[in-house]
């Protein structure tokens, strides 16, 4: 398996088998948390629906960090607002329960 290059525009090039350095993983963590702060601020829980808003952070992220990270990052975003959402639920019926 390759790794997609760090700050490459999403071209691939597998020849390149190194894994990311910690500098590159840092980066990208600190961009992708840039990313989400902002999509946090504008009230959007999927990234990429958010328009214009957050363009800046957004370019950064997707330049930053491999597209593999991208992919996971978002689905993890989104899958942590359903937990959330859930959790309330559950604790709702919980409560009403318990009444």
């Amino acid at each position: 398996m390759g790794w997609w290059p760090f700050g490459s525009s999403g071209s691939a090039v597998l020849e390149d088998p190194n894994p990311p350095t910690r500098q590159e993983r840092q980066k990208c963590w600190e961009a992708r948390d840039a990313y989400f702060a902002c999509l946090d601020g504008v009230g959007v829980v999927k990234a990429g629906t958010e328009g214009k808003a957050c363009l800046v952070e957004n370019r950064v992220y997707q330049q930053t960090c491999a597209q593999s990270w991208i992919i996971y990052f978002n689905e993890r975003r989104k899958l942590g607002f359903e937990q959330k959402d859930m959790l309330a639920q559950v604790n709702a019926q919980n409560a009403a329960a318990k009444r």
